[in-house]
């Protein structure tokens, strides 16, 4: 009899620690798949925050779960798209006009200051430390340090931060780059106010520089890169 009751202990111990177990297992299961479903949202969040868009997060799980649980949608996948599209277009057209007269007024207040020199073109330049060599010409590349932000100070660019240097055409940036760095001389540093139409106008780039803005750049010209010549000898000043 007792012999009879330690094997009934031991089989009920053992299946409570397995049901047990089990409990533990489905808990951890259940634990990753809310680690990646909270981390998937904020994929997904990360792409659609600085569109400008409004989201209803009722409607957003519901359209969500639908496809997800292959249920009828309300609208079919091209039909969505093209809703999504035209609040996209509307909401940056609303943000590029807030931009536009943002940076407009900044302008207008930084052309006011002595040190600001204001070009043909709308490019305002701000010499911080003159530089003593030579003046790069428009199919120059340049070394250069710079640090790119909005006029509210956010830095969307930096290769301070990389510690590293950028190597740049001057025939292949925006056209406010191209023209304030060939107002530079090795050697030199400069404050750049580039206005939209300089810069990246009414698209923007991504979503970290919006539509319509003005960008500011503090430059640092380090020198102007020499291509070697056909013959393997290093080339003259400015590249030629």
């Amino acid at each position: 009899m007792k012999n009879i009751l330690c094997a009934v202990f031991v089989f009920f111990g053992a299946a409570a620690f397995c049901a047990a177990n089990g409990i533990a297992e489905e808990a951890a299961r259940g634990n990753e798949r809310a680690d990646m479903s909270y981390s998937f949202g904020m994929v997904v969040a990360s792409d659609i925050v600085g569109t400008g868009l409004e989201i209803n997060y009722d409607a957003f799980i519901q359209g969500f779960r639908e496809v997800m649980e292959k249920q009828k949608t309300r609208y079919t996948q091209d039909e969505a798209m093209a809703k999504i599209q035209a609040a996209y277009t509307a909401a940056q057209a609303e943000i590029g006009q807030r931009n536009l007269a943002a940076g407009t007024a900044f302008l207008a207040d930084n052309a006011k200051r002595p040190a600001v020199v204001t070009t043909p073109s709308g490019l305002q330049y701000e010499s911080v430390t003159e530089g003593t060599g030579a003046v790069p010409l428009p199919t120059d590349t340049v070394r250069v340090n710079y640090r790119g932000t909005t006029i509210d100070g956010k830095v969307f660019d930096s290769t301070y931060e990389s510690g590293v240097p950028a190597e740049v055409p001057l025939n292949g940036v925006i056209p406010g780059w191209s023209e304030g760095l060939r107002m530079m001389k090795e050697g030199g540093k400069a404050k750049l106010y580039i206005p939209p139409n300089l810069a990246y106008g009414a698209k923007g780039a991504g979503t970290t520089i919006g539509p319509n803005s003005v960008l500011v750049f503090d430059v640092e010209l380090l020198a102007i890169v020499q291509p070697p010549k056909a013959d393997g000898t290093e080339a003259g000043p400015g590249g030629k």
